[in-house]
């Protein structure tokens, strides 16, 4: 991310074109949901997204081995992104405002990563306390960053908090199935978990 934006940060003009505003959607251009996580508002805005993809990438990455791992890796990085673009696309129906940066996307590995964090490297059930817990802090923050509109490297633009909030969203829930069809068996799910808890 900051490598990328080291090269946005030099483009005076037409970086601008690569984000996505939610009246793309009615227009017929659908490019923007997923060029718009890769162009960010400054060098802060680049590193805090950095820093966060990395400390909650990692457990999710640590899931999934080998080549087929590096790719449902992206996908689901990239497809997080593109559902949290699409949904605050839909929430804002023909807005005008330009939205940038991958923050619904690291929302997506923040969610995947709930259900990771404290299973020792598993896949808890939704139903898991912890993760019904660290959910609801997670939204909250969210919430109150979207009230607030104020977050750290956005200053001046107004927080996307409904596209994190898909992000996520799509991250906890697709982390099951993905563990499910990709990771190995001994990794794929929680083995304390309650006998009837669903795994995904």
């Amino acid at each position: 991310m900051p490598g990328l934006y080291f090269f946005q940060s030099r483009a005076h003009t037409y970086w601008l074109e690569l984000a996505f505003a939610p009246v793309d959607l009615s227009q017929g251009r659908y490019a923007g949901l997923v060029t718009s996580m890769f162009v960010h508002g400054g060098w802060a805005h680049a590193m805090m997204n950095a820093v966060a993809a990395l400390t909650f990438g990692t457990p999710v990455a640590r899931l999934f081995r080998g080549t087929v791992g590096v790719f449902v890796f992206l996908a689901l990085y990239i497809v997080s992104g593109v559902v949290a673009t699409l949904g605050y696309g839909l929430v804002h129906w023909g807005s005008m405002d330009p939205l940038v940066g991958a923050s619904g996307a690291v929302f997506g590995l923040i969610g995947a990563a709930t259900r990771l964090l404290g299973g020792g490297g598993r896949v808890l059930p939704l139903t898991d306390r912890a993760v019904i817990t660290m959910s609801i802090a997670w939204m909250a923050v969210n919430g109150v960053l979207g009230l607030i509109g104020f977050a750290p490297g956005v200053e001046g633009a107004r927080v996307a908090w409904e596209a994190h909030a898909f992000g996520f969203l799509f991250g906890i829930l697709a982390i099951g199935p993905a563990a499910r069809l990709f990771a190995r068996p001994d990794e794929r799910f929680d083995s304390s978990a309650r006998p009837g808890d669903p795994p995904a």
